[in-house]
């Protein structure tokens, strides 16, 4: 996920160079796409915790672990802390975000700088052809009958 501020002024020698540069875009958008996914699941997780223990009796036990060590609290100290900690995920992907943008940016105008178009390998292409065949197999159609 390491971005250059700026962007890139480097440019590329030959065909390969450019190739190589535009996986490595590719790559980190990837990698800012699964950060985000991760983020997310995590900020679901604790919106589910919060939900779970909001309407217990605040003076109740509750266990939160922190820094791989499992501590006793009670709701009432540890509904605030997983609040914060779900709003710093928010903040977070918001920010990661912002990132994507600007990546799949940076990457339209290197393919358009570099005329880049992407072409299907033969396997996707024969799997496209497939997705359709089955996706017209299993319809019957009987014969329009005039008489109902």
């Amino acid at each position: 996920m390491a971005s250059n501020a700026g962007g890139d002024h480097r440019e590329p020698g030959n065909e390969q160079a450019v190739v190589n540069m535009y996986s490595s875009l590719r790559s980190e958008l990837n990698q800012i796409y699964s950060k985000i996914t991760e983020l997310e699941m995590e900020v679901s997780e604790h919106s589910l915790v919060m939900n779970a223990i909001q309407p217990l009796d605040q003076s109740r036990r509750c266990y939160r672990m922190i820094g791989g060590v499992l501590v006793e609290r009670t709701i009432k100290e540890v509904l605030p802390a997983v609040q914060r900690n779900k709003e710093g995920l928010e903040e977070v992907v918001g920010r990661l975000n912002e990132a994507l943008e600007k990546k799949k940016k940076d990457i339209a105008e290197f393919e358009a700088k570099y005329k880049i178009r992407i072409r299907k390998s033969d396997s996707e292409v024969k799997d496209d052809s497939n997705r359709k065949e089955s996706s017209a197999q299993g319809v019957l159609v009987g014969p329009a009958s005039s008489s109902e």
